[in-house]
């Protein structure tokens, strides 16, 4: 493939405030550690404090992929240098979509595979392991049963039982079987439908299912992945688990620093509760309040716990305790040896909610960098953009933008009024100075039969526009079909398509190309064709 680059800001597709952050503005400074650039990693490994969990998290890993890590050399090796000192990881999460879901699920993992090289070579006394962080704990199933591949959305259709990464593929086969069905005949086809086959119909948890696909796609990268549904992890998060549902010392500062963050302009993500944590059970997920008479109940459940109670059920059972959008990446960062966090623009504006937390808890704060977004396309569409006098950037632009614009540049008509309305203007100078001779209070008359005027002489552009567009059919047609394809459903190709499509034509090769031309400190947005 072939890469060309153009700016975040010029797509259009993303926030005012992660715009503000990649610019680097002034006021963002106080809602994140150190900037994400070579400079910033360096003091970041300059102020780490040794991680005292190294070796809980190698047995953990090594527990979670049993015998998955005997065909996956580079995840062993990557995950034994993380028991020692100089390794830290670049982590990345995502929820557990069938299938991977959307396509910038496969960009989040390619960015965290790459960032780890790039730091390894400005680094190279240290070692970084790429993570993939498996929400397992997430209860969203409508979010995650189903993805579209070539426009057909495939659905896991059954019902939602608590955390989804608990839940049997028993009987996801209907959903596998129409997922295979769209790849054709191919080296490539075959190749994918093993690696789906695999996964999801050996009557694995839907956890142990993605790590499957996953670990296919890329364990010859080293991409560890982790599980943090795990009662030896949630023993060491317990301290942070009492503190916020015990003490409620969580939601003040991430309340002032999200009223703090507005009143500057920027957007928030996440609201914090008074308590943010779950009660998990392999039944269900339900939230967890203090009552009036100081009781704490589960919602839903007619569970109830006292004070003592409470603790002493943190204390035994950690693992029930879940964590919530605002307590996950402090969890996160307590038992991982974490450097970064590459999330999408979203998740990089939640996250600079968190830092005042983070410091009250005095966990390290990660530097937040966002994800490679890209657009893949071929050759005929690339070159249907060139004949068409269009450029990558300019694709970004509305339908209707686009082809008005094409028209004026290709027009053999003058469409534009503008010399005749300066003509008018000045036959409307003479006429107002006219009225103010007669009487003076006819000037806002005169001012109002002019603007008349000015808005009938716009409508008239548009109408000739609109005329001569029927001359330049063909060429608006193969607009439509460009724009169609590379923003399909109106949106970025990335948040809708599923990876499969491009695997049939590119196969491994996909990979090796995003990881070839992503480049996750320059924050360009990249075209691949």
């Amino acid at each position: 493939m072939k890469a060309t680059y153009i700016d975040y800001s010029d797509t259009g597709s993303f926030s005012h405030t992660l715009l503000g952050y990649l610019a680097d503005e002034a006021a963002l400074r106080p809602f994140y550690g150190h900037r994400p650039d070579l400079a910033g990693f360096k003091s970041q490994l300059d102020s780490r404090a040794p991680f005292p969990h190294r070796d809980l998290l190698v047995e953990q890993l090594k527990l979670q992929y049993g015998a998955l890590l005997a065909e996956s050399p580079e995840v062993q090796a990557n995950i034994d240098l993380l028991a020692e000192e100089q390794t830290y990881t670049v982590t990345t999460g995502h929820q557990l979509n069938i299938f991977t879901g959307p396509l910038y699920f496969i960009f989040k993992i390619v960015s965290a595979i790459r960032l780890a090289k790039d730091l390894k070579q400005a680094f190279p006394a240290h070692n970084f392991v790429p993570v993939y962080w498996m929400a397992t704990e997430d209860h969203d199933f409508a979010e995650i049963n189903h993805t579209k591949v070539f426009g057909k959305r495939i659905t896991w259709n059954r019902e939602p039982l608590a955390a989804t990464g608990r839940m049997s593929t028993t009987d996801i086969g209907d959903a596998v079987k129409q997922y295979c069905n769209t790849f054709g005949l191919s080296v490539n086809a075959e190749k994918l439908k093993k690696i789906v086959e695999k996964a999801y119909l050996s009557d694995l948890s839907l956890a142990d299912a993605t790590r499957t696909m996953v670990n296919a796609l890329f364990c010859d990268q080293g991409l560890v992945i982790i599980d943090a549904d795990s009662k030896p992890l949630k023993q060491v998060f317990i301290p942070y688990i009492r503190q916020d549902v015990l003490e409620r010392k969580s939601v003040q500062r991430i309340e002032e620093t999200s009223a703090l963050l507005e009143s500057l302009g920027y957007s928030t993500q996440v609201h914090a509760r008074d308590i943010n944590f779950f009660y998990l059970t392999d039944e269900y997920r339900e939230r967890i309040v203090r009552l009036d008479d100081g009781r704490f109940e589960v919602l839903h459940q007619q569970r109830f716990f006292s004070e003592q109670e409470l603790q002493a059920e943190i204390d035994t059972h950690p693992e029930r305790f879940s964590p919530n959008v605002v307590m996950r990446p402090l969890y996160q960062e307590v038992i991982l040896p974490n450097l970064a966090y590459i999330g999408g623009g979203a998740e990089i504006v939640y996250w600079l909610q968190l830092k005042a937390n983070f410091d009250q808890y005095g966990v390290p704060f990660p530097i937040l960098v966002p994800r490679n977004s890209a657009m893949i396309t071929d050759d005929n569409t690339a070159g249907k953009i060139f004949r068409l006098d269009l450029t990558f950037k300019s694709v970004f632009k509305p339908l209707e933008v686009l082809k008005s614009e094409y028209v004026r540049r290709h027009t053999k008509h003058r469409l534009n009024l503008r010399d005749e309305w300066m003509e008018l203007n000045a036959i409307f100078a003479k006429i107002k100075l006219r009225a103010h001779k007669i009487d003076p209070s006819l000037g806002p008359s005169t001012e109002a039969v002019k603007a008349r005027l000015k808005k009938a002489i716009n409508n008239l552009e548009k109408k000739l526009l609109k005329a001569d567009k029927h001359n330049h059919d063909d060429a608006l047609i193969q607009i439509e079909r460009v724009k169609d394809k590379l923003f399909p459903g109106g949106g970025l190709q990335e948040r809708t398509e599923n990876f499969a499509s491009l695997y049939l034509k590119y196969g491994d090769d996909l990979i090796k190309d995003l990881d070839r031309h992503f480049n996750p400190l320059d924050f360009k947005f990249t075209i691949l064709y």
